[in-house]
């Protein structure tokens, strides 16, 4: 496997996850409450801390100047491991947690590149951003320039949805005969430079043309000078001195092919920035310079964590209070961390303290706590959710403050009395974790989460989705590292209408097998339980928990590598099966997988978007087989393939992002999200493909090149064993139930295709893309309309207007394949030199047709080798080959005395 090396120092801002409603918030032109959190593996160091502040200050000033004096950072948070000394001026959090930025550890060596994950359409706002040690104390300035421009580079993928103005992998395209960097705007001036290293020697030389194909070869590259008078683009070249705006309307480049022109239908950063919520509710402010930055030092403490229980009469429903103690049991054997304070309130009409706080040192705390969790024959009156919150913070006060401790509020969600107590759980400064069981559709229930940066998960009475267990799974402490953290590797259930077996296999890779827990319920009668280890040992030994229908194996040291065979024989009811594990090495992360949908309603027919990331520290991991299970409030569960293809609902290929479409409503109420992902023989780690600033290459000072060493690269490794995981996500609601509405034979049209690509084969133009479907990514559409022109704005602006491709022959295939047209071009006069525009459109049976794609250009090329009749093509080839390779040497060697490379980069 592929080195870790654990990060010194991860910036993220916060975006509160899974609802698409940021914490940070926009008071007048001033940002308040962004969080940056200091990874909890770095050393103490408190010029740190001044180094970020410095950071932030410089990119309020640049960001206000960028936007016209609309925006600037009012507040920030600095957010201080627990393993750094307590200081006077450090304070408690309150909804700063490292679960909510979500700091990503560790990093691989030498990856400085400061990068966003960002998932969604143009103009959605991003997840969180990341920077390194490196950028923050201005080590990187060659590479990537001041770190306060690179923060607002961040941040303007991270707040507005722009996308990056360069393109890494097609770094020129041609246009009116030439070659031409991919920069935005055109004005930025510099050369075209093939720079190499071998054996520890270092050389820079001309670029060539491909003579069959008139493209620059495949290693130049564009250097800017490092003096310039053009001041846009922020998203291309942050680095440049004399950069400090956005691309406009006025200035931007549309015949670029990068991701801002792709994602954004060729629209400039700075319209995609007015069309945002912010820009729209702000207004100029009159003052050369913003207001200064406010700066709070909070440092996370001990994790304290009340489970607040539901006990009344409707609880008796079902079997939900012992499904409850089963959940509530498990969370406190395997998912609560060694060193947490916890205590366990129960209310129904009023409130009852079971515990008050006890600190998890060992099993006994443990044991103690799960004597103390209600039985299945308490149920009392109506609930009443304030009441028991009340009593909760009651319980915390006798020993801390309220500020930054967390209530598991666990309830059937018949209450609407919640929002009494808004103001108090405000004023608390606790995170409220929502586990709602049942149908309710309370949504003062939903606020309290929302207000308060708290996991919101819901479970229907339909045990064999094992919901409940799954949603207090979730609870593990964002503080804690995430080699400290519980990692779920499987979570299932069956019901067995007839005696029978319940198999099944679970890899354990090489990263987990610490704190290994086998977890089996049952409604009915105790099965029989095995459990064989790859090396083929039995185990049997379940402690059995007979009045609560629960039985639990816990696997001595570290659990062994490989395929692990579990085996339940019973009776006809239902089984679940959970099991977790933890890192088997605190300096190797375990492979992860984070889910959530993109919005946190809807009401249909509006489609939702599933995304699961799936990573090992900050690497993504590539070519996993992704499964999403969404549960309505039914009890129906839906199943969807993942794709990471950057097709459908997928924004990007291979960044380890896997999404798609769910469209799949089946009634009004909450809905739960369960992600599975396993590893195979081809999964892979990479590095971030897309989203990251331009790793510069050098730079053009009185004629002299200045390069920077070449952007460090990662040998992708991969597990031997592959691997499983899952992960819950938080529930969303569903309203306008599609049951009740007008019988509709076909309400979805096909997706955007946004992978559209076009290249010249003599005569004729190759198109490939990525199919949608009927609905969305989903079916088959029923066919395609592909229109071109040789001018971009015609087809961009009046794409029925443009020439019509004859498709009649082109039968679509079924969403996700490869689809390949080939056709000569009728109708335009091209020569050579000429580009030519093409996009397409899908449409279903229902003739309802998705948007334009994205744009793909085709140059005409004729090498003029073909047109030399006056002798044998082979010896024309031959001269002018020599040719050039002569003169390839000699300004090579010109080139090298004039090379300066750039030390500490």
């Amino acid at each position: 496997m592929v080195p870790f090396k654990m990060p010194i120092l991860v910036l993220t801002l916060y975006l509160l996850q899974g609802t698409g409603a940021s914490l940070i918030k926009l008071n007048g032109n001033g940002y308040e409450d962004v969080v940056i959190a200091i990874d909890p593996n770095v050393p103490e160091d408190e010029k740190l801390i001044q180094q970020i502040e410095d950071m932030i200050s410089e990119a309020s000033t640049y960001l206000y100047r960028a936007t016209e004096k609309r925006f600037y950072f009012e507040s920030v948070s600095i957010l201080i491991p627990k393993t750094w000394q307590p200081k006077s001026d450090y304070e408690k959090p309150k909804h700063e947690t490292y679960k909510n930025v979500r700091s990503s550890i560790p990093n691989s060596p030498g990856n400085d590149i400061p990068r966003i994950d960002q998932f969604g359409k143009c103009g959605e706002r991003g997840e969180r951003i990341y920077l390194t040690p490196r950028i923050i104390r201005g080590e990187m300035l060659n590479v990537f320039g001041p770190k306060g421009k690179v923060l607002v580079h961040e941040w303007a993928h991270f707040r507005w949805g722009v996308f990056e103005e360069y393109n890494e992998d097609n770094p020129f395209y041609q246009f009116d005969g030439k070659n031409v960097p991919v920069k935005c705007s055109e004005g930025i001036t510099g050369t075209n430079k093939v720079y190499t290293c071998s054996g520890g020697s270092c050389s820079i030389r001309d670029c060539w043309t491909d003579p069959k194909t008139g493209k620059l070869n495949k290693d130049c590259m564009f250097i800017p000078d490092k003096v310039q008078s053009e001041k846009a683009s922020i998203m291309f070249m942050q680095s440049i001195d004399s950069v400090v705006e956005f691309c406009t309307e006025k200035n931007h480049n549309r015949f670029a092919p990068n991701l801002q022109n792709k994602m954004c239908y060729l629209k400039s950063t700075w319209e995609v920035i007015q069309d945002s919520e912010d820009y729209k509710k702000s207004t100029p402010m009159m003052a050369a310079e913003p207001p200064k930055s406010r700066f709070s030092l909070k440092q996370i403490g001990e994790r304290i964590l009340v489970l607040v229980i539901d006990t009344s009469r409707s609880m008796k429903v079902g079997n939900r209070l012992n499904r409850l103690r089963q959940a509530s049991q498990f969370f406190l054997l395997q998912i609560i961390e060694k060193g947490s304070w916890t205590g366990v309130v129960t209310f129904d009409s009023s409130a009852t303290i079971q515990s008050e706080l006890i600190q998890i040192e060992s099993d006994v705390q443990r044991k103690t706590l799960i004597s103390r969790l209600p039985t299945v024959t308490v149920a009392g009156g109506g609930a009443h959710i304030c009441s028991g919150l009340r009593t909760a913070f009651m319980v915390v006060k006798k020993k801390f403050l309220t500020d930054g401790s967390e209530m598991a509020l666990l309830t059937d969600g018949e209450d609407n009395t919640t929002n009494t107590c808004f103001e108090e759980v405000k004023q608390s400064g606790a995170i409220i974790h929502t586990i709602v069981l049942g149908p309710s559709t309370e949504k003062g229930l939903e606020k309290l989460s929302e207000m308060t940066g708290g996991m919101k998960t819901t479970a229907t009475d339909n045990v064999q989705n094992n919901g409940l267990i799954d949603a207090f799974s979730a609870l593990s402490s964002g503080n804690a590292a995430i080699t400290q953290r519980s990692i779920k590797l499987e979570s299932k259930g069956i019901t067995l209408t007839n005696e029978g077996w319940m198999n099944g296999t679970v890899i354990f890779d090489s990263t987990v097998g610490k704190d290994t827990l086998f977890l089996v319920t049952w409604t009915a009668q105790q099965p029989e339980m095995f459990v064989t280890d790859p090396s083929g040992n039995i185990y049997k030994n379940f402690a059995v928990e007979t009045s609560s229908q629960m039985a639990y194996l816990q696997i001595p040291n570290t659990a062994q590598v490989g395929i692990w065979t579990y085996s339940l024989k019973s009776s006809a009811q239902t089984l679940t099966l959970t099991i977790t594990s933890r890192a088997a090495n605190p300096t190797v992360p375990p492979f992860t997988v984070d889910s959530r949908m993109h919005k946190d309603t809807s009401s249909f027919p509006s489609p939702m978007i599933v995304y699961a990331e799936v990573r090992q520290g900050s690497l993504p991991i590539l070519g996993a087989n992704v499964t999403a299970l969404i549960e309505s409030a039914d009890g129906t569960t839906v199943t969807l393939q993942l794709l990471d293809n950057g097709a459908g609902a997928d924004s990007f290929k291979n960044d380890g992002v896997y999404s798609r479409y769910f469209l799949g409503y089946k009634t009004d109420g909450q809905y739960s999200l369960k992600v599975r992902a396993l590893g195979r023989t081809n999964t892979q780690r990479s590095r971030s493909q897309v989203n990251r600033a331009m790793y510069i290459p050098g730079s053009i000072d009185q004629g002299q090149i200045q390069v920077n060493k070449p952007k460090p690269t990662l040998s992708p490794g991969m597990p031997q064993t592959g691997f499983n995981v899952v992960s819950t996500g938080d529930s969303f609601l569903v309203s306008n139930d599609p049951s009740s509405q007008p019988s509709q034979t076909d309400i979805f049209p096909p997706c955007r295709i946004k992978d559209l690509k076009a290249n010249f084969e003599e005569d004729h133009i190759r198109l490939t893309w990525t199919a949608p479907g009927d609905d969305f990514d989903t079916g088959r559409a029923d066919r395609y309309i592909i229109r071109m022109s040789k001018d971009l704005s015609t087809l961009s602006s009046y794409f029925d207007s443009a020439l019509q491709v004859n498709t009649d022959n082109l039968i679509p295939k079924y969403a996700n394949s490869e689809e390949v047209f080939v056709f000569k071009p009728k109708g335009l006069r091209i020569e050579n030199g000429t580009v030519i525009y093409l996009a397409i459109k899908a449409v279903d049976k229902a003739n309802l047709m998705s948007p334009m794609s994205n744009i793909a250009q085709v140059y005409m090329f004729t090498s003029s080798l073909e047109d030399q009749n006056d002798s044998s093509p082979g010896t024309s080839i031959s001269i002018i080959v020599l040719s050039v390779v002569g003169s390839l040497v000699a300004i090579a060697i010109i080139a090298c005395t004039d090379i300066s490379l750039e030390k500490g980069t």
